[in-house]
């Protein structure tokens, strides 16, 4: 009767054994994924069963969503288990009354016996297809359960920026200090004070890098272990390009911090009588218009490596060439928050290297002896 060639058709396709089979794998699965779940929310909690610099260098590296994400699975698993033993159950049924479907057809002696019992199995048919529908809806929910969904761009972007500030802070940085050289183009004050705020930005970032001990171990382990792997050349670049990038700022307040408590003790000086009240606005004043000229100033100091290869060019070309060097900076910036391609990370950090070499450092190396000749006593 396996073929209901009386019936005609199957009234209940399916095969109990291979359900069943794959019920007791899915299960086995669930209790692994649980097992696994319980370990890892207990190694995240940091329990006293394994303490020590491994325990927290692997916290540290541990993503806080993990249990959660074997969390979800342990459960949808289970729920894919139970539902697949029901549909077990359902399909023995099922095959059962049409194997008796097709015997009452077979031994019809009438077309309304005939007709009586195949009017049964499709009611039948009908029954096991919306059983069979409503299985996979919940197994495809199940499914959808298992992992995280890849997150949109906009998110995976905030997400890198919160789990990493420093980084964000260096990548806006670069992107304000290519910004302000092709404004400084056409409108230099503007220009100077889009990268002035952008050399405030990369005191910001290495001020936060410094202080993460991720950033420092990847740096203190190519030097004391040999391990100058990606992380170390990342973080070396990293951390050239703040320094590089914080000089004109930094430079800027510390002319003009010189220059305003120069001119608020000569006001102090010369009403000896009056609060100290009295030098905090020629010292702002000095301030701000010290700070200014010095970030002008520093504004056309180009990389000496530059200045020698374009000594023949004009002024025009030299500006321009520099809009094209900070745009790399910007382009690779905006490259950290493409899609993961360590290819795509690797060039980036090679492109940043070069020009931190070639420029960068030099040109930080120049502007710091020319504001050091300006402060020193």
């Amino acid at each position: 009767m396996a073929d209901h060639a009386a019936l005609g058709f199957d009234p209940a396709p399916g095969n109990p054994a291979a359900v069943l089979a794959l019920t007791k794998k899915l299960s086995a699965s669930a209790d692994s994924l649980g097992e696994a779940s319980r370990v890892m929310k207990a190694l995240v909690s940091h329990s006293s069963s394994w303490e020590g610099e491994a325990a927290t260098a692997f916290r540290a590296s541990l993503s806080q969503d993990l249990p959660r994400y074997l969390g979800s699975a342990h459960t949808s698993l289970v729920e894919a288990a139970r539902r697949l033993t029901g549909w077990h159950d359902t399909l023995v049924a099922h095959r059962a009354l049409a194997a008796r479907y097709e015997s009452q057809a077979a031994a019809a002696k009438t077309p309304e016996a005939l007709s009586d019992a195949r009017r049964l199995a499709r009611e039948l048919a009908s029954e096991h297809n919306a059983a069979a529908r409503g299985v996979a809806q919940t197994l495809n929910a199940a499914v959808d359960r298992l992992a995280p969904k890849e997150p949109g761009w906009l998110a995976s972007t905030w997400h890198k920026i919160v789990d990493d500030p420093g980084d964000a802070l260096s990548n806006a940085s670069a992107i304000l200090g290519f910004l302000g050289a092709g404004v400084a183009l056409a409108c230099p004050p503007v220009g100077l004070a889009i990268m002035l705020v952008g050399s405030g930005l990369s005191l910001a970032a290495l001020a936060t890098h410094t202080s993460d001990p991720k950033f420092r171990k990847s740096l203190a382990d190519g030097f004391t272990k040999g391990q100058f792997d990606a992380d170390f050349w990342k973080s070396s670049v990293t951390l050239l390009g703040d320094t590089a990038g914080m000089v004109p700022g930094l430079a800027s307040v510390a002319s003009g911090a010189k220059a305003g408590t120069a001119a608020a003790r000569a006001a102090m000086a010369a009403a000896p009588e009056s609060s100290a009240l009295v030098g905090l606005a020629p010292g702002a004043t000095a301030f701000r218009q010290a700070a200014w000229t010095t970030g002008e100033t520093l504004q056309q100091v180009d990389s000496p490596l530059t200045a020698w290869a374009m000594q023949s060019s004009t002024q025009t070309a030299r500006d321009r060439v520099g809009v094209a060097v900070a745009g790399t900076g910007a382009l690779t910036a905006g490259l950290d928050y493409a899609p993961e391609n360590e290819t795509v990370k690797n060039g980036s950090t090679a492109v940043d290297g070069a020009r931190g070499v070639l420029d960068d450092a030099p040109a930080a190396v120049k502007k710091s002896s020319r504001v050091w000749s300006v402060l020193r006593p």
